[in-house]
């Protein structure tokens, strides 16, 4: 374990990863649409099994290109499996469709997990956060805080509800195609937005929170053992 001139082990001041670095980046978001634009074309021109070995062949590449440039493969791993298990509906229904159900039903259960952790009074975002900056729950006794929390956590609701309600009602019409560009317009660019819009909140409700505990005398530690 290597150590700086102070003794402080260097890790221990590297940054924990963003959101948006633990889906892979920018690079990572682009990469998930990719099988989708050649699952579809790939089924109108040769049907669903060229579409099928398609997708799973490109996300194997993807994989393997990981691999070779050394990134995170985590969120390529994680793609891969999702790209295999949605071909494995396609081929079980005998239709392109089905290879968005797996998505679709996702998105759901998704947001009823982030609405029912706003409902509850543990907003999922702020339980994240707290556990990744090992923070402790002090911050749910600070109302503007749970607030920002609140509002965080509600913005990744709707994005997850607003996908679920558009590609659930293309995949009940049979629109494969609209079904495809709504996949790729609702995914990565409302991501990148519900990660600035999450960022914001949370910078916004540590300040606020920072406030509470310097008004109320309660220092970091105190906050981490709660």
């Amino acid at each position: 374990m290597g150590s700086g001139p102070t003794g402080r082990d260097e890790t221990e001041d590297a940054p924990a990863p963003t959101i948006l670095e633990q889906m892979g980046g920018v690079p990572g978001l682009i990469y998930s649409t990719l099988p989708i634009l050649v699952f579809v074309p790939v089924n109108a021109w040769f049907g669903l099994s060229a579409a099928i070995i398609g997708a799973l062949a490109t996300a194997g590449a993807i994989l393997v290109y990981r691999l070779i440039r050394r990134d995170n493969i985590t969120p390529a791993v994680s793609g891969f499996i999702g790209v295999a298990i949605c071909a494995y509906i396609a081929h079980r229904t005998g239709d392109a469709k089905g290879y968005f159900r797996l998505g679709i039903w996702t998105m759901l259960v998704y947001a009823a997990v982030f609405v029912l952790s706003i409902i509850v009074r543990w907003p999922l975002v702020g339980v994240v956060w707290s556990l990744v900056n090992s923070a402790g729950t002090a911050w749910r006794k600070h109302r503007p805080t749970l607030i920002a929390y609140d509002l965080a956590t509600g913005v990744w609701a709707v994005v997850f509800i607003a996908r679920y309600l558009v590609q659930n009602g293309l995949y009940d019409t049979g629109h494969t195609g609209w079904l495809a560009a709504a996949r790729i317009g609702m995914g990565w660019p409302l991501t990148i937005v519900a990660v600035l819009a999450t960022v914001w909140l949370v910078r916004r409700a540590d300040r606020d929170e920072e406030r509470f505990a310097d008004e109320t005398g309660i220092d970091e530690n105190d906050r981490s053992q709660r």
